[in-house]
């Protein structure tokens, strides 16, 4: 079970805008100069709150959260086959535990209080975009109630090709279509900052919110992915490569999603994305640090791994929520395997950072595969990628060079230009030919293919021994 309180976001989203603020005023930047806010988010991450009062009506559920296994087992025995892509053709996506729908499924079935606040007419549904923008333009006296196409494309409620809820996809997953956001662009006016208490000052009551879009479109934008083929992988929680492929639906026969990309205004063409999810990138950092306590600090575990330079045949398959693209395996569970007396805590820090590497190149392996044309460099971002043993270790296990831009943090960035770029703001245009050119830090790899392979298909053999673990009866995902 993964949760968060809302409320808990919320402050610190303000705690965020009042330090930016504070900060911005120590650089003696004038605050008035603010003139739009972007919001990016986690995407599928489900809220439902009471509109009359504004509180959350349970803990939001987090996009990595498995306690949604049986409800999608109940909802597969309803489908011809039981067929998990079923629903793909409207939807990009497969029938899996990550998406929207059957969290608020879960919380219908499982939250009397929910439940109840639906039947009243009380309930609304967010992702959490659709919950800060909610409540930043005034919550209860007339907060807008809206989310954005890239983030309403990961409900599984939401028709890709008429950008709208669908009424045959509310009906299957039983859900009431009046607690739903309205659907806007990427990038227009939503609404405006309203006064809170905890700013006295009321620094940004009045700006436009004019931006939002889930954080991987963020950072595709972030990166200037806008034209067909190019791509980018964030590495965070768990790792994230998108590619454009312009305003056409392109839908995937190795396991990848379709997805929107962005939609840069109300009249502005829709661009759609392939893209492959990986659920556990720098959280298999996390986990080293926290639950084995082989390390105080990522820059710890990176060290571990420098210093021995090689796994020593050690393999760490890190499945801890089922294994994402291009399995969609939810039975899947984290291994470590080829262990001898030899191999010790850096070897097992050396093969979590090349776990990370490897499941980015199943999902470029597929990726090549759908769009017919291999990609010749991979662009990336993201936490994880200041890790320098990580972004050479991907360059060679790619055979490709790996280029960071020198700001890393492409979502935020992203979501910046979004609510720069929307009509009635319009500071700013994202014309390809009027963007400014970024400069980059390369990485070539550096061991030859062969040994890249051998390696690969080594890892891909301990996959298959990471599968078929789990049965629905045991994967509430808390110790019985």
């Amino acid at each position: 079970w993964v949760e968060q309180d809302p409320k808990e976001i919320l402050d610190s989203v303000h705690e965020c805008v009042e330090r930016t603020c504070e900060k911005m005023k120590e650089l003696n930047i004038d605050i008035t100069n603010i003139r739009a806010i972007g919001v990016t988010n986690q995407r599928e991450t489900t809220v439902v709150w009471d509109k009359t009062t504004g509180e959350p009506l349970y803990n939001a559920i987090v996009w990595l959260d498995l306690r949604t296994q049986s409800t999608v087992e109940r909802l597969l025995k309803r489908i011809p086959g039981q067929n998990k892509n079923f629903l793909k053709s409207k939807t990009g996506l497969p029938l899996s535990t990550y998406f929207s729908a059957v969290k608020l499924r879960w919380l219908l079935d499982n939250v009397e209080e929910i439940k109840k606040a639906v039947e009243d007419g009380r309930a609304v549904f967010g992702t959490i975009d659709s919950w800060l923008i909610w409540v930043l333009t005034g919550g209860i006296n007339g907060g807008i109630h809206c989310t954005d196409v890239t983030n309403a494309s990961r409900t599984m409620l939401f028709n890709i090709h008429s950008l709208e809820w669908d009424p045959e996809l509310c009906k299957f997953f039983e859900i009431p279509m009046e607690i739903l956001p309205n659907i806007r662009s990427s990038s227009e006016i939503y609404g405006v900052m309203v006064c809170f208490p905890i700013f006295e000052s009321g620094t940004l009551t009045g700006v436009p919110i004019s931006g939002c879009l889930g954080d991987q479109h963020a950072a595709l934008v972030g990166q200037m992915c806008f034209q067909d083929g190019q791509a980018k992988n964030t590495y965070g929680t768990g790792c994230f490569l998108l590619c454009n492929t312009g305003q056409k639906c392109v839908f995937s026969e190795h396991g990848l999603l379709t997805t929107l990309a962005y939609k840069m205004g109300k009249d502005k063409p829709a661009f759609y994305a392939l893209e492959g999810s990986v659920a556990i990138a720098g959280a298999v950092v996390r986990w080293l640090r926290d639950n084995l306590g082989i390390a105080n600090s990522s820059l710890e575990v990176e060290q571990l791994a420098a210093e021995v330079g090689t796994s020593y045949g050690c393999y760490f398959v890190p499945a801890f929520s089922g294994l994402y693209a291009p399995y969609w395996e939810p039975s899947a569970r984290g291994i470590i395997c080829g262990l001898t007396q030899f191999t010790n805590k850096n070897h097992i820090a050396f093969a979590a950072l090349e776990a990370v590497c490897f499941q980015t190149r199943e999902i470029l392996d597929a990726m090549n595969k759908d769009c017919g044309i291999p990609l010749n460099q991979l662009q990336v971002d993201g936490g994880m990628t200041s890790n320098k043993i990580l972004m050479q270790l991907q360059s060679d296990i790619l055979c490709i060079p790996v280029v960071k831009p020198s700001m890393a943090e492409t979502t935020a960035l992203g979501a910046a230009m979004a609510a720069g770029a929307a009509e009635g703001v319009e500071v700013w245009s994202l014309n390809p030919e009027d963007l400014t050119a970024v400069t980059w830090e390369r990485f070539e790899p550096q061991i030859n293919p062969e040994e890249s392979e051998y390696r690969y298909a080594r890892w891909k053999k301990a996959v298959m021994k990471s599968m078929g673990w789990e049965s629905s009866d045991s994967t509430d995902g808390k110790p019985k």
